[in-house]
């Protein structure tokens, strides 16, 4: 009998074989349902994942988002939800969020415990993921939402450091994140620093609206990098 890997595998193996992973996330509270196939038709052809949250959604809307892009949609569906109420049976898998940046006990932890009964109802595949929200030059929704400070760019040593524990706390995959609305992406410094120390995969977002943004996260030592619908506009061409 052939054993299927899981999505965590499969990420974790393209990892290993430097073969670069490309999400796109939707915000179930902005995404138009009667346009989802013209939306997904014009995804760029190196998507892999498709991530689905938000920082606040409203109640269902996740998912009923999510059931309209797996009716329409081969590619796996990761939630990347903003608190407890943004779980989906629907869904392949969840990325199991601790925002280890922060020192807020709501979203340490207790989210997360909410969430538990819900999600033993559930066959999603539970990933656990240490999230690191960085200075992106504005206050995002997620920082108000969190109520945390984001890390500063400059401080590479404590990003790294953060990142380390969460490795060392269990967490198999690290989210470096600006947050939606940044100014600017996680620098090329910081992805690599972050990189070297590792030995899970890193995924790198928000801020990212050009082709070569991509690719500098990349080279830079990123495994997977979400984008927004940057790839509508003009400026982004994969």
């Amino acid at each position: 009998m052939i054993e299927v890997q899981s999505y965590l595998e499969e990420i974790q193996q393209a990892a290993y074989e430097n073969r670069k992973l490309l999400a796109v996330l939707i915000d179930p509270d902005k995404f138009d349902i009667s346009g989802a196939l013209d939306f997904l038709q014009i995804l760029p052809e190196n998507v892999t994942h498709i991530f689905v949250g938000g920082s606040t959604v409203e109640e269902g809307r996740t998912c009923t988002v999510v059931k309209a892009i797996k009716n329409l949609c081969g590619l796996p569906v990761i939630l990347f939800p903003g608190d407890h109420s943004q779980i989906s049976s629907h869904a392949d898998a969840l990325l199991f969020l601790s925002l280890i940046s922060g020192r807020n006990p709501e979203f340490l932890i207790e989210q997360q415990v909410r969430s538990v009964e819900k999600i033993r109802q559930t066959d999603l595949e539970i990933i656990p993921t240490g999230y690191i929200l960085i200075d992106g030059g504005r206050e995002t929704s997620v920082q108000r939402v969190s109520n945390t400070i984001p890390l500063s760019q400059d401080d590479i040593r404590q990003i790294v450091n953060t990142a380390l524990a969460g490795q060392y706390s269990g967490k198999k995959l690290i989210y470096l994140e600006t947050g939606s609305g940044a100014k600017f992406s996680v620098s090329s410094e910081i992805i690599q620093a972050v990189k070297e120390v590792l030995d899970v995969p890193v995924i790198v977002g928000g801020g990212i609206r050009s082709t070569q943004q991509l690719q500098s996260a990349y080279k830079a030592g990123a495994d997977l990098v979400v984008i927004g619908t940057a790839f509508e506009n003009d400026s982004f061409r994969v």
